[in-house]
Formats: structure tokens, C-alpha cells, sequence
């Protein structure tokens, strides 16, 4: 008994179904640039913040800093802020349920509001 010969698309790796025109779609996933880390996150959710203030030379304004707590703990960063931008920071971060952190453009934003709301 002699084998009968495979077609050649089946050699080289088609199933029978592909050969015979039975070709079922599979949709693919995205193609996602690994791997993912915590560097690749550039927007993060601010879970806590800190207000910090830090003496100068004598007769030299003190310099505010304001620690974000980003993602549970996932990120870190330390802002250096004037007291005006830290008294209208600390307003937005108290009354605010969500605030989100942009890393690369050092950018905070306050929540998303429905036009007409406040």
C-alpha cells in the first residue's frame, strides 16, 4: 500500500479546513507593545497627596512641595509649588472625588464634568 501524497499547501502548514476553502476568521487581538510596566503608564489615578513645606536661608521664602500618591502606591511624585498654586491645588484636591495625573506632561486633571455641570 503506497501513502497518498499531501498537497503541497498542507505541507507547508495549512490545515485540510484552509485547503478545502473552509477558512474560519478568527479576529485577532491588538497588537500591545510589551511588555507593559509600570514606566509605560503614563496616566495614573491620585490616591493621596501631601503638602510640604521647606525652610530656605534666612530672610529667603520657604519652597511648598506637594507629594502625589499615585495608583495605590504604584508611583511617586514630588512637585515644587509657589503659595499661590498651593492654596488653589489644595482647594481642587479636597473637593475633588477623582484626580488623574498625566507623568510625561506633569499635568493634573481634575475629574471630567457633563457640559452645564459644575
Amino acid at each position: 500500500m503506497s501513502e497518498s501524497p499531501q498537497s503541497p499547501s498542507v505541507q507547508q502548514g495549512q490545515s485540510p479546513q484552509q485547503e478545502s476553502g473552509q477558512q474560519g476568521q478568527v479576529p485577532q487581538p491588538p497588537l500591545v507593545r510589551q511588555p507593559v510596566t509600570d514606566d509605560s503608564i503614563r496616566v495614573r489615578q491620585v490616591s493621596h497627596y501631601q503638602f510640604s513645606w521647606v525652610a530656605q536661608e534666612p530672610g529667603e521664602e520657604g519652597v511648598f512641595t506637594l507629594q502625589l500618591v499615585l495608583d495605590p502606591g504604584a508611583w511617586e511624585e514630588v512637585l515644587t509649588v509657589d503659595a499661590d498654586d498651593a492654596d488653589v491645588l489644595q482647594d481642587l484636591l479636597s473637593s475633588r472625588k477623582h484626580v488623574q495625573y498625566d507623568i510625561g506632561r506633569r499635568t493634573l486633571m481634575f475629574g471630567t464634568s457633563a457640559v452645564g455641570e459644575g
